[in-house]
């Protein structure tokens, strides 16, 4: 994501911040690497080495109008992350993750996540520092290890850590790309089966929140079939039946006070998620894979429709949070045999937003993930079609417009 835009002064301005943020947010969450290669120092200490890299072709077409038949073509470097994992004491572990998150115009590298680790029992653990903000399992799976390769610019709408890539004090910023400072415990009972992680964070630094209230985040989820096995509170998008038989229902939930609006006009935060994974190895061996997707936001106690509609979202001291109901529902099929050297896996997805301050937006999406080696090395090609590729996922006044566009998209992934 590129760095937000302090003082739009002009509708340009604005345009071009909104298209950037858009762009960028797909760069989304790293979850802790889980390959790569590992050095032992001793029998309890231990470092481990990896890296990932995304990138894709995308041509959208304008709209109707005059210029609906113009099409941008973009080559986009979408994530270059370097994973460094380490084990200093049976109970203590830590993780750093980076990622360059304008590698595409020159970038730099950034921390994506810094923490300590305290993990002692199944049952308990303790997290410290930067790391993912409990939420719903998008957030959790990250551009990685998701199903779908274009999951968040063409999704529902962000949690507020997705906001911005730099973590700023001029009420713009909440974290950056899905990570916060603050600590998370985290845990699983009942045979693994019950998973929750609660969390502690900064949250929105500046601008509304005047009075640094703390974020709070939550997540438990039931597995009703096979457990899902996951480096701590993370979260995959498919197995690829390497898994087994999976069924797993979450929910999710995010508080702040004062965590959206301005310092004149603040408002309460609270977005609510629930979420569904159900994959199944049929007797073939194909598998088939169904992920949804639910969402609810609302802010309370200021920032109404006037102050929204007057202010540009998230130009310097505005914290502009979608208000409303959102869905994402997706379904694939993995063929068993190989052709080459990989699986075919077609899938057809569906996204509809609903704001209660704005016009509402949808995208149909239908692909094939070519998946050589698991998350580690596939190839997607995809077709996208509706409005939310016009109105985007950051505006929500009442005077937002979009025509349906199409949009094909070519995606590469490596990892190591």
């Amino acid at each position: 994501m590129k760095a937000y835009i302090e003082h739009p002064a002009s509708s340009l301005n604005t345009r071009l911040f909104l298209s950037s943020a858009i762009a960028a947010l797909v760069i989304g969450y790293a979850a802790e690497s889980q390959a790569g290669a590992t050095f032992k120092i001793d029998d309890t200490k231990w470092v481990s080495v990896g890296a990932g890299l995304r990138s894709s072709f995308r041509a959208q077409e304008s709209g109707a109008g005059a210029n609906g038949d113009k099409w941008s073509n973009n080559f986009n470097l979408d994530n270059i992350r370097l994973y460094l994992n380490g084990q200093i004491h049976k109970y203590l572990k830590v993780e750093f993750n980076t990622e360059c998150p304008m590698c595409g115009s020159g970038g730099e590298i950034h921390v994506l996540d810094a923490v300590g680790k305290f993990e002692v029992t199944p049952y308990a653990n303790l997290w410290v520092g930067r790391m993912l903000v409990p939420a719903e399992r998008r957030e959790l799976n990250g551009p990685f290890y998701s199903a779908v390769y274009n999951i968040f610019s063409a999704g529902t709408p962000f949690q507020p850590s997705d906001y911005n890539l730099t973590i700023q004090n001029n009420g713009t910023s909440a974290g950056s790309i899905g990570r916060d400072d603050g600590a998370t415990f985290w845990g699983a009972v009942l045979d693994g089966r019950l998973q929750y992680s609660v969390g502690f964070f900064r949250g929105l630094r500046g601008g509304a929140n005047v009075d640094d209230n703390i974020l709070y985040a939550q997540r438990v989820s039931y597995n009703f079939w096979e457990v899902e096995k996951n480096p701590g509170y993370y979260t995959s998008g498919t197995y690829h039946g390497k898994g087994g038989d999976i069924l797993t229902v979450g929910v999710a939930n995010q508080y702040q006070e004062d965590g959206a609006g301005t310092a004149a006009n603040p408002a309460n935060f609270r977005g609510t998620t629930v979420d569904l994974l159900m994959e199944k190895v049929l007797p073939g061996g194909g598998v088939v894979t169904f992920n949804g997707e639910y969402k609810n936001y609302g802010l309370s106690n200021g920032f109404g429709q006037a102050q929204r509609d007057a202010v540009a979202p998230f130009s310097n001291g505005v914290f502009a949070m979608f208000e409303g109901n959102a869905y994402d529902v997706s379904g694939m099929y993995l063929f068993p045999q190989k052709v080459g050297i990989g699986q075919f896996q077609p899938y057809l997805r569906y996204v509809n937003v609903e704001p209660s301050t704005s016009a509402s937006r949808e995208v149909y999406e239908g692909g094939v993930n070519y998946v050589i080696d698991g998350h580690n090395a596939k190839i997607f090609a995809s077709y996208q079609y509706g409005d939310l590729l016009t109105k985007g996922l950051l505006d929500y006044r009442s005077n937002v417009t979009g025509e349906n566009a199409s949009q094909v998209m070519v995606g590469f992934q490596w990892q190591i």
